[in-house]
């Protein structure tokens, strides 16, 4: 059957239910988001003398969900403007509205009975052959569609999203008995393409994968803690982006997730697993128990492992529990001799076995953690899942973790992690033993530019699923055609090369900039295009702010000058190069990392990439060709239709503001991307194949290198008047200091094409040599020096 998604039902406006439909919203499918009706009339509804019937009031649960949604950060869409393919309506009076849906959702509360009667009255009006799923965290699949018809068991399944569904990309596919083959072959092909997930095939086992594995990693890391007498605070330090996990460690993510959840799962699996041998691990310790009484739940109650409380200077402190004495007090700041050897590692895998290996506390907490983790995955295999990768992918795209389980364990060495387990008396499956056993020393290993994972069925390596359509730089060392102590440049097949740099945030400094001329050196005598893309968290935080204030504070001018020609002979050979160049960036991609993608022949976003020219927070502007491309851009848009449109204002604004697109969609809005140029790939992993697709679909339509633009239009002192009126009036209404003033100046002199009398045509060149000029002067101001090394020290912008 070919199948498309033009419509989807989503039955449940809370928490999930709402952000679910963002989601689809965000790629531009219509959603009808349905709630119940309210029982009785609020306060404010009885003060305007509204009745039950009233459709305001009908519909009051699903528009304040929907509402709150929209308003909360981070944001759950890509742009306000998708929200209008939501439509909301409330189960009595809109629940026909189903039948012309190719997808309906459940996302209800979790409670079977209230489930199925949901499901029978969508039978109702639900279309043979519609997609049916539920969103359950943990109720049986198979027990949700008992007494519905036979088509509708056939299409029936779960579909479980992790919150916030845009940002967390597992999406766990869990069929029924009766589910048809297709059904999950499409929505495991749909998440992945459409909704930009890491999907996952689950068995219908209690929590599915990624909570019967994190949850369990929680409980480890509590008995961790109790063993060693650790606290909140230290605990937290321990387990967040130290142990490549996000920021919000343990505890704070207890409290973001709610106390009440990890406890429902902790108490079920026991009881829904009977034969799990680490039941005593997720036994709740004391305190658990004591914060469900107070009702201490987190971020729903206000206060969990953290609360917030006002101080007296109207201001704010977060206070850490003490689980010894249940109160609330300051929190502390942690110091170990093993974190502080890790922090000056980079490399996760590296770093791993500095911590591991520790000889002070810290080294036993790891060791404790990672021995109960490895024990307990490899007894989940194949309970839960035939595949060991699929238990890797759960837990790294459900809870953010950058190394799954079995990829640690690789790391830190399978043959020594066992010695130490068993002397500790903790045992792991056979199979594992049995693997060693003939010869083979690890669960993953890359062969021929191919990722391969150990398969217990048929007792040898199999190539990872998606490995031909998803290219990860970082397993193609075999096919590294160049490289320095900073680049890499890989042979991507098909006659294409693929850049990637690898430094400290992905920072670009003089090395990165020889790799880029390099490779479009190598590009042009040997291929038919680059393609420009990094690992890691983001693409590029920027050029290297620590060497520009180097230059700066000791006031080398000619290093600096040098240092900035060379960023924008990098970028003008981007954009005037004999092949297509296409740059994928994804994550962070600000100051410098913008400024390259503006020069791309295209760009092929990840659909999460902040981007945008942050130069001023550090008393700068946009230097490798930023601000000449807005100025570029401003002249091509100056368009008459009807009226006159004038764009420079609005670049000006973004530029000076500093403005970061929240996501790739809104980059369009921002001008940052072009439409019918540019594009987005929603599943990040997918950015590198679309945007060697792109490579391949230029060459192939003939591309000839660009023109340099030597008839820019320009405003001059006309527009340079707008616009320092604009900063002017800012400035006396104190939104902006002084020295903000001063940069904004500098700025719209540079866009305006300088100090010309009349609006005019200027070169490329001529816009840089503005930009270059302004960019040095501003280095030479004291409160420049003074931002930058505010940015270095405390990675904060300073107000001066």
């Amino acid at each position: 059957m070919n199948r498309a998604i033009r419509k989807v039902a989503v039955i449940g406006s809370g928490v999930m239910g709402s952000r679910i439909a963002c989601h689809f919203a965000g790629i531009g499918v219509q959603v009808f988001l349905l709630d119940i009706v309210p029982a009785a009339l609020n306060d404010a509804e009885k003060a305007k003398g509204l009745t039950l019937e009233a459709k305001q009031v009908r519909n009051r649960i699903v528009n304040d969900a929907l509402q709150a949604t929209l308003k909360s950060h981070p944001s759950a869409i890509y742009t306000r403007k998708a929200a209008e393919l939501i439509q909301a309506g409330n189960t009595e009076d809109d629940l026909k509205l189903i039948g012309d849906c190719d997808w309906i959702i459940e996302v209800v509360v979790e409670r079977l009975d209230i489930k199925q009667k949901v499901f029978e009255n969508i039978e109702k009006y639900r279309k043979p052959g519609t997609l049916i799923s539920s969103n359950t965290s943990g109720i049986p699949i198979h027990l949700m569609a008992e007494g519905r018809s036979d088509d509708f068991r056939q299409h029936f399944c779960g579909t479980h999203f992790f919150n916030p569904p845009r940002y967390l990309t597992l999406l766990e596919i869990i069929p029924a008995p009766e589910t048809k083959k297709e059904v999950i072959d499409f929505l495991l092909d749909y998440g992945d393409r459409f909704l930009g997930k890491t999907t996952v095939l689950c068995k219908d086992t209690p929590a599915f994968i990624a909570n019967r594995v994190g949850v369990f990693g929680f409980m480890a890391v509590f008995n961790a803690m109790q063993q060693l007498g650790l606290n909140v605070d230290e605990v937290d330090a321990l387990t967040g982006t130290i142990l490549g996990r996000p920021k919000s460690a343990t505890f704070r993510t207890g409290d973001v997730v709610g106390l009440d959840t990890l406890v429902h799962v902790a108490k079920a699996l026991p009881l829904n697993a009977p034969n799990d041998e680490a039941a005593v691990v997720f036994k709740l310790p004391p305190f658990m128990e004591k914060m469900i009484e107070n009702k201490w739940l987190g971020d729903k109650t206000g206060q969990g492992f953290y609360k917030k409380i006002k101080t007296k200077d109207s201001g704010s402190e977060i206070l850490t529990l003490n689980l010894q004495t249940m109160e609330y007090g300051p929190q502390q700041k942690t110091k170990f001799a093993t974190i502080e050897a890790a922090k000056q590692v980079d490399d996760l895998s590296a770093r791993l076995k500095v911590l591991y290996n520790g000889q002070d506390k810290t080294g036993q907490f790891y060791r404790i953690f990672h021995h109960l983790l490895f024990a307990y995955v490899s007894h989940r295999v194949p309970e839960i899942a035939d595949e060991l990768y699929k238990i890797d992918d759960a837990l790294k795209a459900g809870f953010g973790w950058e190394i799954g389980a079995f990829e640690t364990w690789d790391v830190l060495g399978i043959k020594n992690t066992i010695a130490a387990m068993n002397a500790a008396g903790i045992a792991i499956a056979p199979w594992v033993q049995q693997m060693l056993d003939k010869g083979f020393s690890s669960f993953y290993k890359t062969e021929n530019g191919q990722r391969k994972y150990y398969d217990l069925v048929s007792q040898s390596y199999k190539v990872l699923p998606g490995t031909g359509s998803i290219i990860v730089l970082e397993h193609l060392d075999e096919k590294v055609v160049w490289q320095n102590s900073a680049c890499k440049l890989y042979d991507i097949g098909d006659d294409v090369v693929a850049l990637r740099w690898n430094t400290k945030m992905n920072i670009i400094g003089g090395e990165v900039l020889e790799g880029v001329m390099k490779s479009i050196a190598l590009a042009e005598e040997q291929y038919k295009g680059l393609v420009i893309a990094n690992g890691g968290a983001n693409f590029s935080t920027g050029a290297n702010v620590a060497l520009i204030f180097m230059f700066a504070a000791e006031q080398e001018y000619d290093e600096l000058d040098f240092a900035i020609r060379q960023f924008q002979a990098a970028t003008m050979r981007l954009r005037y190069s004999s092949i297509p160049v296409v740059i994928a960036p994804h994550g962070m991609t600000l100051g410098g990392g913008c400024e390259m993608c503006l020069h791309a022949d295209a760009v092929q976003a990840a659909a999460e990439t902040y981007i945008g020219l942050v130069e001023v927070g550090v008393g700068l502007i946009p230097g490798g060709g930023g601000t000449k491309e807005m100025a570029i851009r401003a002249s091509q848009r100056n368009v008459k239709e009807d009226i006159e449109v004038n764009y420079l204002q609005q670049l000006f604004i973004n530029v000076g503001t500093a403005k970061v697109s929240t996501s790739a969609h809104e980059a369009f809005d921002n001008f940052v991307l072009r439409r019918g140029t540019d594009s987005i790939s929603v599943n990040t992993n997918r950015r590198i194949t679309d945007a060697k697709r792109k490579v391949l679909d230029l060459y192939e339509q003939g591309y000839t290198q660009p023109v340099p633009h030597m008839q820019i239009k320009v405003q001059g002192r006309g527009g340079l008047g707008g616009l320092l009126a604009g900063v002017h009036g800012l400035w006396r209404g104190n939104y902006i200091t002084d020295y903000d003033k001063h940069v904004a100046e500098k700025l719209a002199h540079v866009m305006c094409g300088g100090d010309l009398t009349l609006d005019g045509s200027v070169s490329e060149q001529y816009l840089l040599d503005l930009e270059r000029e302004a960019f040095l002067s501003l280095c030479g101001e004291r409160k420049t020096l003074e931002r930058m090394q505010s940015i270095l020290q405390t990675g904060k912008p300073l107000r001066n």
